[in-house]
Order: C-alpha cells, then structure tokens, then sequence
C-alpha cells in the first residue's frame, strides 16, 4: 500500500531548512509531508502544486485551511464528490466520494515555489500513488506545474501535451485521461484568470466523463 514520505525523509535540503523554520515560528503546525486525502480505490486524483504554508502545512491535508481550498472543496461537494461541512480543519468529518487528492511536493515550499529537483525528488511519491490506485480514469491536475509533474511521473514528454485550462489529454500506455485547470489560487481568482464558475465546469466535466 502507498504510503506518504514520512518526516525522515531529507531529500531536499532547501524544504528541511524552511521547515525547521517553521517547527519555530508555528510550533502547533503539522510541519511535514503531507497526506494525501481520499481514497485509494477512488477514479479521480487531483493534484496541485505543494502545501500552503498556513494551509496544508498546517492541518496535514491537501488544501484545508488554504483559500485554494475555499474553491476547491465547494465545488466538489456541489458535484457529488464529496460529503459533509468543509470546517478547513483535518478531523471535521468532510469526506470525498471517488475523489483522492494530493500534491507534486510533500512539503511546503518558501514563497510557494518549488524547484524541478523538489519535484524530482518528490516524483516516486506520485509514481508510487497513482500505481495504487486500481480504478483510476481521471488525474486533475490544478496548474502547469501540476501538469507536468504527473506527465514526468508517467514517462510522458510534456512538449507532447500542452496545460492549457479545460484541455484534456488521453495518456493511452496508462488509459487515463488528464484533464488540466488553473490552480485555485488566490492570486488566480483575484486576477480572474480563474472564477468559480470556470472551475464548476470543470468538476462538471469530471461527472461527464465518468
């Protein structure tokens, strides 16, 4: 069974600096790799770029008690795919329906940017991940970085599949389609490059190809 890198891990020196950082600053913080959330057996993996810093960071769950989360966790309740009040902390009882979700990197990253040896490092992570997942058609992936972690993870060019918001891609040596959107970010709604309206339709779009 999968299972997450545990707080031993040290393969990206630049994440254990800013963690011990961290364990300082926010001593009450889970402060490590962070789980995934969702089930193994589930046909949808959504995965964004790295925990938030007062988000994921925090409570050790993908996108909870982050504003990417406020978007993320509505929408997916809206569409059938989840159950139960998002309180944006990890034991509030919110669960997800054929939905698993996790990020490129395990760790929070300084300024929400990571490096292409961050996300190599991390990479077995995810290959390791999406083997385990028996009944996956669907990987979301939330941004281009996102987007071409997964493709690298699966031996795929990403010059062969271009992130583009709503575009889909048949990845046919694994049989799963990668379905891309902007990230939930702050800065993405703020900006408008992405509204909640926009990303709607594509959770809607994960019922239709279901």
């Amino acid at each position: 069974m999968f299972q997450c890198p545990s707080f031993e891990c040290k393969k990206c020196p630049r994440l254990l600096d800013f963690r011990a950082q961290n364990q300082l600053k926010f001593p009450h913080y889970h402060n490590g790799p962070v789980e995934s959330f969702g089930d193994l057996n589930a046909q949808i993996l959504i995965v964004g770029l790295a925990p938030g810093l007062n988000g994921a960071n925090q409570t050790n769950r993908p996108f909870t008690n982050d504003y990417a989360g406020d978007i993320l966790y509505p929408a997916l309740k809206k569409f059938g795919f989840a159950r139960g009040n998002y309180g944006k902390v990890k034991n509030d009882g919110f669960e997800l329906i054929n939905v698993r979700i996790t990020n490129s990197v395990r760790c929070v990253p300084p300024q929400n940017k990571v490096t292409a040896d961050e996300i190599a490092a991390c990479r077995p992570y995810l290959q390791a991940e999406i083997a385990a997942m028996p009944n996956l058609k669907i990987i979301l992936t939330l941004g281009s970085v996102a987007h071409g972690a997964v493709l690298q993870a699966l031996g795929y060019k990403k010059s062969a599949f271009k992130f583009a918001h709503g575009a889909e891609h048949f990845l046919n040596r694994h049989n799963i389609i990668l379905l891309n959107s902007y990230h939930t970010s702050r800065y993405n709604i703020n900006t408008g490059t992405l509204t909640a309206d926009m990303f709607d339709g594509i959770i809607q779009r994960l019922t239709q190809i279901l």
